[in-house]
Order: structure tokens, then C-alpha cells, then sequence
């Protein structure tokens, strides 16, 4: 018997429960999910320990954190929500397509939103993980099909090329972005190259404001599309005050990767003689650039808002989001809030949804 929208959504929700004790790291083994606990909690749990070994970038506490936010997504509102939006949406469509899926690894479980995008559209998920993150969406997959078996036939994954993949979703470099151009140029597709997100400040924002922008700028080091690298000041504003309010991060030079890429680009900013701020922990560069490297933020000034909206208006192809408290920036989301992404916050602005549901139309 086919899925309905209905139970779909309660094995979702059900599948959010049990992992947010993984976002917790503690388990409830009283509670209602006893035996998926007793099942997949333990060998997730060692999953999520050793994967820095094969991805040094990937700390406990960042991993945590994904599995936490995609626990904040299965929520039954948010779910709902989001399917309201579709309501002529086909849950079980005749004409079903696999779904090639090309995932990036920049951030743990960044391929997540695409795999649930395409079971909850009714088609079949053919997942192809990045080497840097292949094994955190399997153990979900593997839960999500544990809660509701009819999942099990829809969801896969290969180590081969999409070849019979009916359409595609690729995420990853400019570069990548322009091989798989070429070789799906025939094929259904969505393809995303590289964004960030970007910040406005108007100077009137409270240290507390300022602290929440710093989950936007130094989770997961900065390495997701969604991490603020670049910060928007108006003339007046004093840069020095963000440097010092966060030096409650310093705890990011105690990792390696981290410590090694900012001690790369002070080296090269002072050798080539290149004016930057540096609290120790992250180094403050003005630049027009969007894009800034690990251990870096760009900032940039600006005297007028709307000559700035424009000049953003025209970048917005490098732009993932904006984070901001001025009410005249349109789509800005609050400090804090940029990887805690709501299910109707597409990558790049193109709504899979929509896009899964023409393939039957």
C-alpha cells in the first residue's frame, strides 16, 4: 500500500523525536522510542564520536548540532506547514522518477533537506554522498526506514555515476557546478555553486545581537553556504567591538585545521603588507569580496542603506542569505538563525518542491 501525506509526516515526526537525543548525546531508553533506541542509538552514537577521523573538519559538537537542527525541522508544524504549500502534490505519482542526488560535504547532513525534498515529493532518492560526509546520512536513512519500511524501497545510494537518474540535484563548487552542466545538460536538473551569507548591521544592534551573529559566522568554522563571511558596516561603526565580543570563541584555535588556516592568512597578510584586525582567534579584513576564507570575515562600510540594497541586489548570486535587523532589508533573517534553516528556506532561492513536482506534471 502506498504512503499517503498523512503518514509520511508521522514517521517523520516520530524519526525527529528519536534523533534529537543524538543532538542531546543522551538517550531515553524509558521513553515512548525505546526500541529504536536500543537499536540504532549506540552504533549512531559511535558513528557521530569517530567520524572526525575521516573528516577532521567534522567535530562531535557540530555534528550534533546538524542532527539537532534537522530534528527542529521534523517537527509536525513545521511539516505540515511546508506540505500545505503543495497541496496538488502527487505523494505516490505514477509517473515516480529516481532522483539523482550529488551531495557536497562542506558541513555534516548538508545533503538532507534534498534527500527528505524528494521522498516527501513521492519519487525515489538515489543519493551520491561526498567522500567528506558518507556515512551520517546513511544511519539517518537507515532510521527513517527503520520507522516507516515503505521509506526503504524509495531511498538508495551509489558510488557510481547518476547515469540513469531521471533528473538531478547537484550540489557543490563553481567548478563542479560547470562539469555537471555539461554531463546533465540532457537531464532534468537543479545545480548550485558557491554561496554565503552576508550580514547588515545598522550600528544600533545590541551586544546580545552581536553574539548571536557569531553562531551565524563561526559554526561549523564557517565552511557552510549559510555562514555569514562577509559584514556590511555603516561609517560609524566601531569594527574593534566585534573583535573583542568574540573572544568568547577562542576556543576555536584549539583545532587544528582551524588554527593552521588562520595562522596561513595572517602570514600572508603580512607579507604582502595587507591591513587586517586580529583578536587571535579570527582576522577582520576590509574587502568588496563576498567570499571569505577559513579564519577570515570580510567587512566592508557603506553611508547609504539604499545604494548598499542595490549593490547587494547585484550580488545576489554569491548570496545564500542575509542577516540582518533593519527592517527595510527584505527576506533578512535574525542573528542566530542561519543554520536553523526552516523547510521552505530553499539553497539558492530554487524550490525543489516546485521542481520535484513538474517531473509529473
Amino acid at each position: 500500500m502506498p504512503l499517503n501525506k498523512s503518514e509520511m509526516i508521522d514517521a517523520l515526526v516520530i524519526t525527529g523525536t528519536y534523533l534529537a537525543q543524538h543532538a542531546r548525546g543522551e538517550a531515553d531508553p524509558d521513553g515512548s522510542l525505546s526500541v529504536l533506541t536500543s537499536t540504532f542509538f549506540d552504533p549512531f552514537e559511535e558513528v557521530i564520536r569517530s567520524e572526525h577521523t575521516f573528516n577532521g573538519w567534522f567535530t562531535e559538537a557540530h555534528i550534533r548540532n546538524a542532527i539537532g537542527a534537522i530534528a527542529g525541522m521534523l517537527k509536525r508544524e513545521q511539516l505540515v506547514k511546508w506540505m500545505q504549500q503543495y497541496p496538488d502534490l502527487p505523494v505516490d505519482p505514477a509517473g515516480r522518477k529516481t532522483i539523482g542526488v550529488i551531495m557536497a560535504g562542506n558541513i555534516p547532513l548538508v545533503g538532507f533537506h534534498d534527500m527528505l525534498s524528494v521522498i516527501m515529493s513521492g519519487h525515489s532518492f538515489l543519493g551520491k554522498l561526498s567522500s567528506k560526509d558518507d556515512h551520517l546520512l546513511k544511519q539517518v536513512a537507515g532510521i527513517i526506514c527503520a520507522v516507516e519500511p515503505r521509506f526503504g524501497k524509495r531511498i538508495s545510494f551509489t558510488d557510481e555515476y547518476l547515469r540513469d537518474a531521471d533528473a538531478v540535484i547537484a550540489t557543490g563548487s563553481d567548478n563542479s557546478a560547470r562539469h555537471f552542466s555539461y554531463y546533465f545538460k540532457n537531464t532534468p536538473h537543479i545545480l548550485r555553486r558557491n554561496r554565503n551569507g552576508i550580514t547588515i548591521l545598522s550600528g544600533d544592534e545590541s551586544d546580545e545581537e552581536l553574539l548571536l551573529l557569531g553562531k551565524d559566522i563561526f559554526t561549523y568554522f564557517g565552511l557552510g553556504c549559510r555562514n555569514v563571511t562577509k559584514i556590511y558596516l555603516p561609517d560609524h561603526f566601531d569594527v574593534t567591538r566585534l573583535l573583542r565580543l568574540y573572544e568568547e570563541w577562542a576556543g576555536l584555535t584549539e583545532h587544528h585545521k582551524y588554527n593552521n588556516n588562520l595562522d596561513y592568512h595572517r602570514t600572508i597578510f603580512l607579507m604582502k603588507r595587507i591591513p587586517f584586525l586580529d583578536n587571535g582567534l579570527v582576522l577582520f579584513k576590509e574587502d568588496v569580496s563576498i567570499a571569505s576564507p577559513v579564519g577570515v570575515v570580510y567587512y566592508e562600510k557603506y553611508s547609504e542603506l539604499n545604494r548598499l540594497k542595490k549593490q547587494i541586489k547585484g550580488q545576489s548570486e554569491q548570496v545564500q542569505c542575509v542577516v540582518s535587523t533593519i527592517k527595510e532589508i527584505e527576506n533578512a533573517i535574525p542573528p542566530g538563525t542561519t543554520q536553523e534553516p526552516r523547510l521552505w528556506d530553499y539553497a539558492d532561492g530554487v524550490d525543489t518542491m516546485e521542481f520535484l513536482k513538474r517531473l509529473t506534471d
